[in-house]
């Protein structure tokens, strides 16, 4: 379809990257094209697709037509010229970082709120290299200022929504910041998902997402994807032909199925998330709850600016009163209907524990600092019923009791 990128989101989630190869006869829906090489009956096309002079296919880690559906339709999901995708999410973190510039004297300035496995990879994997890392709170922008004008080369690293604490970036600020003093801007836009925002166009260089989450949809695919400018995509094709973190053609075909109904269930889970956070918030068991569609949440201005009218997103936690591990245990393995699985953006509601699983490599310090409670709950809405998922989270609640 012509001028796809003028449709609306829906529309561009439903068609984006499909018919891509037109023939006498043509696949509605991009097929899986399960083969490692390509055949030419003439060299010459082979040799100018493998000097990129000509579009084409030579050898699956470089290139998949079905992986390539998938990346046209996320980058025109996020309003980027191109997307890389990748074999798990936290490849597409390395991957980022890479094209990004990563090297021994970068420094990475990211947000004391950060996805357990990411802080992880930059304080022991990255730092071993002599990155060097600063931890500061994202919210407060003039920390972020200060950390990077200290620095002459930077990577400024961070969350739309941030894992688990649920702090909303302030993108456009933060974009035009690392600009002003020559850092790189990676988003990982995985807790928004490209129908909440897209962070490219407020300045980003970079913007990531696990696609196991909310692109994928369903909790049957692993996957990570990067979308950037085309001149950034070269890069990061370049690096993952070295690499090899190359996503398989079942796994992008279950991702680019998911994208078609994501605004669906995006909306959905929006409408949920507001809900279930309201009666968290008035649960006399329950002492806090991070979710920015929260009037007292304290970026929620920012994230009606940023957002609109669309929602605030499926994702929130909240820390159950005086709570001690037993009893966050028993919490836990009271639920009937929302599943304790270490994964989100499913269409099951599922929980998690910060402390236990996905912040489980942080010290008990580095958690505390961070202002992750041993009691804190991270719940994924889905598109379940509201009433079943708030009666399933009562009656959790109420044997806590006892």
């Amino acid at each position: 379809m012509k001028d796809l990128r003028e449709k609306g989101f829906s529309t561009r989630a439903v068609h984006s990257g499909e018919r891509r190869y037109r023939s006498e006869w043509t696949p509605v829906t991009t097929p899986i094209y399960s083969t490692v090489g390509y055949l030419y009956e003439r060299m010459d096309d082979l040799d100018k697709v493998f000097g990129g002079k000509k579009e084409g296919f030579v050898y699956t880690r470089y290139e998949n037509p079905t992986v390539a559906a998938l990346e046209e339709a996320v980058a025109s999901l996020e309003g980027g010229e191109g997307a890389q995708a990748y074999a798990s999410g936290m490849a597409a973190v390395h991957g980022a970082l890479l094209a990004a510039g990563l090297r021994s004297d970068t420094h990475v300035v990211t947000t004391l709120d950060l996805y357990g496995a990411t802080t992880t990879l930059l304080q022991k994997q990255v730092s071993d290299i002599g990155v060097r890392i600063s931890l500061v709170d994202v919210t407060d922008l003039e920390a972020v200022e200060k950390a990077l004008a200290k620095v002459p080369r930077a990577i400024l690293y961070v969350e739309t929504i941030s894992n688990p604490l649920m702090k909303v970036a302030d993108v456009p600020t933060l974009a035009e910041l690392a600009h002003r003093y020559g850092a790189q801007l990676i988003v990982d836009n995985t807790f928004a998902s490209p129908y909440l925002f897209n962070p490219i166009a407020h300045g980003a260089d970079y913007v990531l997402h696990s696609l196991t989450k909310y692109i994928g949809g369903h909790g049957d695919v692993t996957g990570g994807i990067v979308v950037t400018t085309a001149e950034n995509r070269r890069k990061l094709n370049d690096i993952n032909r070295l690499l090899g973190a190359v996503l398989g053609p079942f796994e992008a075909w279950l991702a680019l199925r998911g994208c078609k109904t994501l605004s669906l269930r995006m909306a959905r889970q929006c409408e949920n998330g507001v809900r279930v956070a309201q009666w968290l918030a008035s649960h006399p068991r329950v002492a806090k709850v991070h979710y920015p569609g929260l009037p007292n949440h304290p970026q929620h201005d920012l994230a009606c600016r940023l957002f609109g009218s669309r929602g605030f997103g499926g994702m929130l936690s909240f820390e159950i009163r005086d709570a001690k591990r037993d009893m966050i245990f028993r919490f836990v393995e009271a639920l009937k209907l929302c599943l304790p699985a270490t994964t989100l953006g499913d269409v099951y509601s599922l929980v998690l524990l910060p402390a236990v699983s996905s912040h489980r490599s942080l010290s008990p310090e580095q958690r505390a600092a961070a202002g992750i409670a041993e009691g804190l709950v991270r719940l994924s809405v889905g598109i379940e019923d509201p009433e079943d998922i708030i009666s399933d989270l009562e009656q959790a609640l109420t044997t806590l009791s006892g």
